[in-house]
């Protein structure tokens, strides 16, 4: 089978390098890829927002199954466009990824089947917001209502910094933001839940533990994350009922609801407080880096689940995972998340230990003339098994040392809330 994998990412690389260990797979094409997918598959330098361009690829090279990566091309509607030249497609609809796509349309679902979420306000311009931040307690959350790869939300602790953020959001750093949402600040620990759908059945796919602040301590800037482990410590059977009934399956409900359906990865990022979830936002795709750190726990054949949830056989499948912990650290550019320098070459990649309880998964990278450059925020993602996440993590800091970029930094302390 000849698959195609959207977006140019840590994430998609994983899922290419899962993807090869399937026997039933013969050729992967990455749109566009990047350094590590070029050792794996075909990368092919082609505008994934360029629907029939794709489409026309697709159709030439008999391409079976497409994965899409990341969340603009779903948010836009590639899966509605390519279903319609019957291409077979993972990913969430248009309607279904505005989970991710606009928080305001989440906000008002949890609202109408009483999903548990923070009090929210929604305003549609600048006078309006700030004449409300005189009103409430600190700290407050303001998010930009549109994609802002992770980076749209705001913690502010006193009125100054919420008349910077709503500056900045309605001022277009985050794109074509038009509105925004207050909440309130949910006091508790933050914990990521996957589910995998196919229209109809549900199955978990495992948990992990982001970690968005660039600087150590979880301080500084929100990022597209730093670091994951899992599985989270949180998780208990109790737990992950409340989850499932509480909030995954009346959202999916309110989704029918808008007479569709949805198929796909659905990640909820959720505060737990005392033993209670809460939801904090929808990514309609897998995580990143939450999704290198789970799918080397896979045992199951990750193209035959692909290809059950677009049939909807979702339900003959049985997953299978690893017992062991897993921990990844992301290596950035020095610089992120503001500006950073792009296209200096990192040496000494094939000095890194890699097995069958040891990954490296690039990212913002290019290959040119048999060299690795760094042209991206974050740059690489290095992943570790173990029975234990401290043995994870001395793995990782070994090949970090072997690595020795010194372009790049890295928080030290992924997995301090596991790591004694």
């Amino acid at each position: 089978m000849k698959i195609g994998i959207i977006g140019s990412g840590g994430r998609e690389h994983a899922i290419c390098q899962i993807l090869k260990n399937s026997n039933k797979v013969t050729e992967i094409f990455c749109f566009p890829g990047n350094a590590g997918t070029a050792n794996i598959a075909e990368n092919i330098n082609l505008d994934f927002n360029d629907f029939e361009n794709l489409k026309n690829f697709i159709l030439e090279k008999e391409i079976d199954l497409v994965v899409v990566g990341p969340e603009k091309p779903l948010v836009d509607g590639m899966v509605d466009y390519l279903e319609k030249f019957n291409i077979k497609t993972f990913g969430p609809n248009k309607i279904a990824s505005q989970l991710e796509g606009s928080k305001i349309f989440t906000k008002k679902l949890c609202e109408k089947f009483k999903i548990p979420t923070a009090k929210f306000g929604i305003f549609y311009n600048k006078l309006d917001a700030k004449k409300f931040i005189e009103t409430i307690n600190f700290p407050t959350v303001i998010k930009a209502d549109n994609l802002a790869s992770g980076k749209g939300v705001y913690i502010c602790n006193n009125r100054k910094e919420t008349h910077v953020a709503i500056d900045e959001i309605f001022d277009g750093k985050f794109g074509d933001a038009e509105n925004l949402l207050i909440e309130e600040f949910l006091e508790g620990e933050e914990m990521s839940y996957f589910i995998i759908s196919d229209g109809e059945t549900i199955k978990s796919f495992e948990t992990a533990q982001d970690h968005k602040r660039v600087l150590e301590g979880d301080r500084g800037k929100n990022t597209g994350g730093m670091g994951a482990y899992s599985p989270s410590r949180l998780i208990t059977e109790e737990l992950e009922k409340k989850i499932l009934n509480k909030i995954i399956k009346p959202t999916l409900n309110g989704i029918n609801d808008l007479k569709t359906h949805y198929k796909g990865f659905l990640y909820a990022g959720l505060m737990i407080i005392d033993n209670e979830p809460f939801l904090i936002e929808y990514n309609v795709r897998m995580g990143d880096p939450e999704c290198q750190t789970i799918l080397p726990k896979l045992k199951t054949d990750l193209f035959e689940i692909f290809m059950a949830c677009c049939n909807q056989k979702l339900n003959e499948i049985n997953f299978e995972w690893s017992n062991k912990k897993s921990l990844c650290i992301v290596l950035c550019s020095k610089g992120y998340p503001d500006t950073f320098k792009k296209n200096i070459e990192i040496e000494n990649i094939d000095k890194i230990n890699l097995n069958s309880d040891n990954y490296l998964f690039h990212a913002g990278t290019l290959k040119k003339d048999k060299k690795i450059y760094a042209v991206g925020g974050r740059v690489l993602n290095l992943v570790s098994l173990s029975d234990d996440f401290k043995n994870c993590k001395n793995n990782i800091e070994k090949n970090l040392d072997k690595l020795n970029w010194d372009g790049g930094f890295y928080r030290k302390d992924i997995g301090y809330k596991v790591i004694k």
